[in-house]
């Protein structure tokens, strides 16, 4: 059987601000219909690659290639970490959805029709004409969703976009994903600290570890390998500090 084509490949990229490199020899090849997630501590580089491969910030090394040989981003979405819109302007849902489209040609009913698909994906149909800011945490990261599925993208970018969030409404936005993933056969690219969801819900890893950048099919003994030392140290972290703070790490009732 014949491997699904290739959407975005990263050969020996080196990413970075100003000239400070902050990741580098990072190589992968992202698929469609594959599920990627970018593990590791803050600062590791995992945001940093997510805006190279988005072409918002250059490489400092290597090469990046899209299908087609160019970055057509209205087949892109991007999901940030928070919503950027500032709370003193009065914005409805489906304005805020809407700006998903910016720059599309396309016609007013065309428009209108995609803004209702995508807020009826997230189940959001019925809040299109109240405030955005009316909604909950987890509402409003869904209709962040919706933003970036009304250009109907072959590949969805997410930048933590479950942090903040109650554990039901993290549960319910990752199965929203995978369900995207699974019926329209979208790509994913999640950036995540969670080990646990990884391994649950990946097919391939990025791992932004000190030693290097590890990237790979989840099966993979190597990536296997990296995924346990990541969460050993995860694990060693959070007990430091937890007993440096034992009000670290505790949920309240």
């Amino acid at each position: 059987m014949s491997e699904s084509p290739v959407l975005i490949a990263a050969a020996g990229v080196a990413t970075g601000y100003r000239g400070h490199v902050v990741a580098q020899e990072i190589s992968l090849e992202i698929r469609a219909g594959e599920r990627w997630f970018f593990l590791g501590a803050n600062g590791s580089g995992k945001t940093t690659l997510m805006r190279t491969l988005l072409g918002l910030i250059a490489p400092l090394g290597g090469s990046i290639a899209h299908a087609g040989g160019r970055l057509d981003r209205s087949r892109i979405g991007f999901v940030p970490q928070r919503i950027e819109t500032s709370t003193s302007l009065p914005t409805t849902v489906g304005e805020f959805v809407r700006l998903g489209l910016v720059g599309a040609k396309r016609g007013t009913v065309a428009e209108r029709d995609r803004v209702a698909r995508a807020l009826a994906t997230v189940d959001l149909a019925d809040r299109e004409r109240r405030s955005l800011w009316t909604l909950s945490g987890g509402q409003r990261q869904r209709a962040s969703l919706a933003r970036a599925l009304v250009r109907e993208p072959d590949i969805l970018l997410l930048d933590e976009p479950t942090a903040g969030l109650d554990v039901a409404s993290e549960d319910a936005f990752l199965r929203l994903l995978v369900e995207l993933n699974r019926e329209r056969g979208m790509t994913l690219v999640i950036v995540t600290h969670d080990a646990d969801v990884a391994r649950e819900l990946a097919s391939h890893v990025a791992l932004f570890a000190p030693r290097g950048v590890v990237t790979g099919p989840l099966g993979d003994p190597r990536v296997r390998a990296a995924l346990d030392a990541y969460t050993d140290a995860s694990r060693h972290h959070l007990a430091v500090l937890t007993a440096a703070d034992p009000q670290h790490g505790r949920v309240s009732e």
